[in-house]
């Protein structure tokens, strides 16, 4: 079982209410499954939200925030832990480190970023944490689309192909990336299909 995941997502609430009350009910899950939730650290939208509901849990939530951003008082001072780094790389990096996996739910630029960075050092054998990608309301299809065409026109391995979990529901995303196992033989265990 993961005793860590983290969730990147944007500050920002999105055009539809149902971004955040996914958000919610994946914090809540989290916290009710003895979780340590894993953020940016802000207060606000999305991300405000996400730690508000899984610490309304009783969750553990420990934030991640650049100084820049604690400066501007977007920082939320009610999680459980918060380390205040100096830009963003070092953001990203302690997030990796600090996780044992990662959901992104829908976000902006940053949580793109957040993503394929994760992504990224799972394929090139940096971790070998899974990643999930919670499609809400279909957020997510464009770039699954995207990921197929790279992966059709011979950019993405066809190996790498079960590298990214995908689910709508928080509680079905979560249960795959616990069974999720890393590579075996070159081959990910996700897609039997592949050996």
């Amino acid at each position: 079982m993961m005793r860590s995941v983290c969730v990147f997502l944007g500050s920002c609430p999105g055009s539809d209410p149902v971004y955040v009350a996914r958000a919610q009910e994946l914090a809540r899950l989290v916290a009710r499954r003895g979780m340590t939730l894993v953020y940016g650290g802000s207060n606000v939208g999305c991300m405000g939200k996400l730690a508000d509901a899984a610490l309304a849990e009783g969750g553990r939530v420990v934030g991640v925030i650049p100084k820049v951003l604690r400066d501007k008082e977007i920082a939320h001072n009610g999680l459980s832990e918060l380390h205040v780094v100096e830009g963003m790389m070092e953001r990203k990096r302690l997030l990796l480190d600090l996780s044992e996996g990662f959901i992104s739910i829908p976000g902006g630029m940053g949580t793109m970023d957040e993503f394929f960075e994760a992504l990224t050092w799972t394929q090139l054998g940096l971790h070998d944490k899974p990643n999930g990608l919670l499609n809400v309301n279909g957020y997510y299809d464009h770039l699954l689309a995207f990921l197929e065409h790279g992966a059709d026109h011979g950019f993405i391995r066809p190996q790498h192909r079960g590298l990214w979990l995908v689910d709508g529901e928080p509680e079905a995303l979560l249960e795959r990336m616990e069974a999720w196992k890393p590579v075996r033989g070159g081959k990910w265990a996700e897609r039997p299909d592949l050996d």
